[in-house]
């Protein structure tokens, strides 16, 4: 009998040490991370002049492209490590199709708001990359605050941890990697 891949969902506001924990998990478990964020940044090299924001352009092409590269890995049997920001509206409708390829564990990552935002600011100043994103943090705190609480999570009926990122990881690394490469719960 032959098993399914697993599709490792790393979700959370930004600033939440999704792209962090994708990257080392993938590197844990021995598997790619796909990064929604950095296929855009690949984007902006044959973009000519850019400017980021909610709906931009390139934000467009990247959602399908994203959903795309994950499924061809799928299809190919190739365990994979998903990371992006999406909240439910987004993650849920593409997911649901790719259950019937992959077992699904989905890593929800959490901060407070006043460390995502520092996050936010310090990857800002830091990765010129980051020109692709239209992530600056909000100059208001209460604002900020209320967007990142405000985070709608993906709710899918898949087993789903949640993991404080703002020293270490708690659970810790090990324990997610365990939890993501669990068998498959069977439901009868």
């Amino acid at each position: 009998m032959v098993q399914q891949p697993t599709l490792v969902v790393v979700s959370g506001p930004p600033g939440a040490g999704k792209t962090t924990l994708a990257h080392r998990l993938a590197r844990r478990i021995g598997c790619p991370a796909i990064c929604r964020d950095e296929i855009k940044e690949g984007m902006v090299h044959a973009a000519g002049e850019f400017v980021a924001g909610p709906s931009d352009p390139l934000t467009m092409r990247t959602l399908p492209v994203f959903f795309q590269v994950l499924e061809l890995l799928l299809r190919a049997g190739v365990t994979t490590v998903a990371e992006a920001a999406f909240q439910d509206r987004v993650w849920r409708p593409h997911l649901q199709p790719l259950a019937d390829l992959a077992t699904i564990r989905v890593v929800h990552c959490r901060v407070t708001a006043e460390t995502a935002r520092a996050r936010i600011r310090k990857r800002r100043e830091d990765d010129p990359t980051r020109r692709a994103h239209g992530d600056s943090p909000r100059s208001d705190s209460e604002a900020h605050a209320s967007t990142h609480n405000g985070f709608d999570r993906v709710r899918l009926d898949v087993p789903q941890l949640e993991v404080d990122t703002t020293a270490d990881y708690r659970p810790t690394l090990d324990e997610i990697a365990a939890f993501v490469t669990a068998p498959p719960i069977i439901r009868h």
